[in-house]
């Protein structure tokens, strides 16, 4: 690793913790003129998840930042007029279709990696691509079935062929039908002008740098590199020319970047109040919130029952650019059920009500019932809150 710049900038926590949320998009009146396809771009990647409790993790996440957009208008955005694809970032994400030729350096790793998961039948693969091409969009199921056995893992010939086009490239996701993949060839599916490998990894990766820091506004290289998941020496050989600049940060305890346009304007502005998906980009990498938030962020979906602390989809609840407690929903009918809320404090009551009568409404849920508080004390003055909103 190279020796690091003298940094340009000293930033008090609050300070990084404000500049953090406006790059987020949580501090300041949000653009509703370019809607969900503006917090994207914004953001940059948008993570996809097979759970859904309220809803679907990419619909949470621009309904975190605008409100009760509607979830036919989230999935209509994200998939029409070749606006974006999926692919592999942080996670599986939705990524904007301009950032195709920037993961050409991933495309490539993957045509070179020599040891998969799954063997590729003879032949399948030609056949996938063939198949594609004279069928139009398909599913794995429509290209020969999407597993041989009811095992997660145990995918078919087909499935594994499909998935390693879209890995090289050659195919794309250019939708998700009740949660399955719909892949087209890439030739169809990405402007012409976007289609190509052109870019050597040094220039991919200055640029997933340079969005990843503009994305978080300020972060440590281990922040940076975790946004796209890249490597740390991939961040090394990249940052100095990626248009970020080095500054200090009051308690952080390792060297970091932001991103200049953010130093520019103090952030200000009207702090959102709403339920925030765990997998939400402004809190998906644990060690960050704790650093910014003083918040410990766990999913425990994947946890045994029994050991779980805060329930099976504890969703932050952000209120006045804090982390003010969490909330464990479920759905009966027309009823959100908090089956499990953590408060910080009497002061959270009313936020975290707030959070709650607002994501009924977005679900079309007519009534909200509080299960159990961790602070049993606090159940009371919830549920006023609560009853008194909702008459």
């Amino acid at each position: 690793m190279t020796s690091l710049p003298r940094p340009t900038t000293d930033l008090s926590a609050d300070e990084a913790r404000r500049i953090a949320l406006r790059a987020q998009g949580f501090l300041g009146a949000p653009d509703r003129r370019s809607g969900v396809r503006g917090v994207l771009r914004h953001l940059g990647a948008v993570q996809l998840d097979t759970i859904s409790v309220l809803a679907r993790s990419h619909e949470l996440v621009p309904y975190a930042r605008l409100g009760a957009v509607g979830r036919k208008t989230v999935d209509r955005a994200y998939w029409t007029d070749t606006h974006a694809f999926e692919y592999w970032s942080h996670a599986a994400c939705i990524l904007p279709i301009e950032e195709w030729p920037h993961f050409a350096f991933r495309r490539r790793a993957y045509r070179g990696r020599p040891h998969w998961g799954h063997e590729l039948p003879e032949g399948a693969y030609d056949q996938v691509l063939k198949q594609l091409r004279a069928e139009g969009p398909l599913t794995a199921t429509e290209l020969g079935g999407a597993k041989k056995t009811s095992d997660w893992w145990d995918w078919s010939g087909a499935k594994v062929a499909v998935e390693r086009a879209l890995m090289y490239g050659e195919v794309v996701c250019v939708e998700r039908r009740g949660w399955k993949r719909v892949y087209d060839l890439a030739e169809r599916a990405v402007p012409a002008g976007l289609l190509h490998d052109e870019l050597d990894d040094a220039e991919c990766l200055r640029r997933l740098v340079r969005l990843a820091g503009r994305s978080l506004g300020v972060g440590t290289r281990a922040d940076i590199a975790d946004y796209h998941r890249l490597k740390g020496e991939q961040v090394d050989a990249v940052i100095a020319d990626s248009g970020l600049v080095p500054v200090t940060v009051e308690g952080w305890s390792k060297p970091a970047w932001a991103d200049p346009a953010a130093l520019a304007t103090p952030p200000r502005g009207r702090h959102r109040t709403t339920l925030l998906s765990p997998f939400d980009s402004l809190v998906w990498e644990r060690a960050r919130t704790e650093r910014i938030f003083g918040f410990t962020h766990r999913l425990e979906a994947y946890v045994p029952k029994p050991k779980r602390v805060h329930g099976y989809f504890a969703m932050p609840v952000l209120a006045g650019g804090r982390l003010v407690g969490r909330v464990d929903p479920a759905r009966e009918g027309r009823t959100l059920v908090a089956r499990q809320v953590t408060l910080d404090g009497t002061r959270a009551v009313p936020s975290v009500a707030q959070a709650l009568i607002e994501a009924a409404s977005w679900v079309e849920c007519t009534d909200v019932r509080v299960e159990r508080v961790d602070a049993p004390e606090l159940r009371e003055p919830l549920v006023r809150e609560l009853t008194r909103a909702l008459a």
